[in-house]
């Protein structure tokens, strides 16, 4: 009798896994591929995207670049709930706090160091400085950031993502560039008008 409730609970708690993963991600698709309309017949083109080529000659940038293979820049990604970016931080560069709604964010640091965090529903901190090789997950819609603290070597990281659109909310935009009002703000972040002005002449410098 025991071992039948057991049963009946795993089997619940197993079916309950299987509901939550087919919400999770992008829907599913039922064909093979989807192609965009009016397009023509696909070839393998269709499946491959060039636009990393030009990382692999060019110098460092002076800020912090990311180059995206996603759902926008990579058609045959629709329907296949994944993406990918390549990330370049100068020396003492940042990829400024931010959240990914739709999507874990899977980092590989392959050059430099790195150090990562990403703060949870209870407002607590993990943290990690990362070496080449290492591997780090973001969990899905939590903020996070990564920052070069080496003053004279870049780093370079790969993201992969469980969605052909992860979309990225960038905090600082958000909150200085929008059309939010200065009142409100300064109301939130307990500072003044005055403040929150120098702030947003900051992000357009």
């Amino acid at each position: 009798m025991a071992f039948a409730k057991k049963s009946s609970f795993f089997l619940l708690l197993a079916s309950l896994a299987m509901i939550q993963t087919s919400m999770a991600g992008d829907p599913d698709i039922l064909t093979d591929f989807i192609v965009p309309p009016n397009s023509p017949p696909p070839d393998g083109n269709f499946f491959t995207f060039t636009g990393m080529r030009s990382l692999v000659s060019a110098p460092i940038p002076p800020t912090f670049k990311v180059v995206k293979a996603t759902l926008d820049q990579f058609p045959a990604l629709n329907g296949q709930s994944v993406s990918y970016a390549v990330l370049i931080y100068p020396a003492g560069s940042v990829n400024p706090v931010h959240t990914h709604p739709r999507s874990a964010e899977l980092l590989f640091l392959a050059q430099g160091s790195l150090e990562v965090g990403f703060v949870d529903t209870t407002n607590k901190l993990y943290t990690q400085k990362l070496q080449p090789g290492d591997i780090f997950v973001f969990p899905k819609g939590l903020l996070h950031f990564q920052y070069n603290a080496d003053a004279k070597a870049p780093a370079l990281a790969i993201s992969a993502f469980g969605s052909a659109n992860a979309g990225t909310v960038s905090l600082p935009n958000t909150l200085f560039n929008s059309t939010i009002d200065d009142s409100v703000l300064a109301l939130s972040f307990k500072t003044d008008v005055a403040t929150i002005q120098k702030l947003k002449a900051g992000l357009k410098g």
